[in-house]
């Protein structure tokens, strides 16, 4: 059985003065404010909103969440 992959995902510049959609993208992800970090699914919705507002998220591979 495939093991499941997740992305820690980590909001590293504010939202003032961005895109509405891109103010969107990192909203779905579950992120408010600076700093603040999520573990998430690796899948093809989490990936299109990464890569929608890239340049406000730092994003690293974590092996298994439990």
């Amino acid at each position: 059985m495939a093991e499941k992959r997740f992305l820690k995902v980590t909001l590293v510049r504010g939202l003032a003065g961005k895109r509405k959609s891109h103010i969107l993208a990192v909203r779905s992800l579950g992120l408010r404010k600076p700093g603040q970090s999520k573990v998430l699914e690796d899948n093809p919705l989490v990936r299109g909103n990464i890569r929608k507002a890239h340049y406000l998220l730092k994003v690293e591979e974590v092996r298994h969440e439990a």
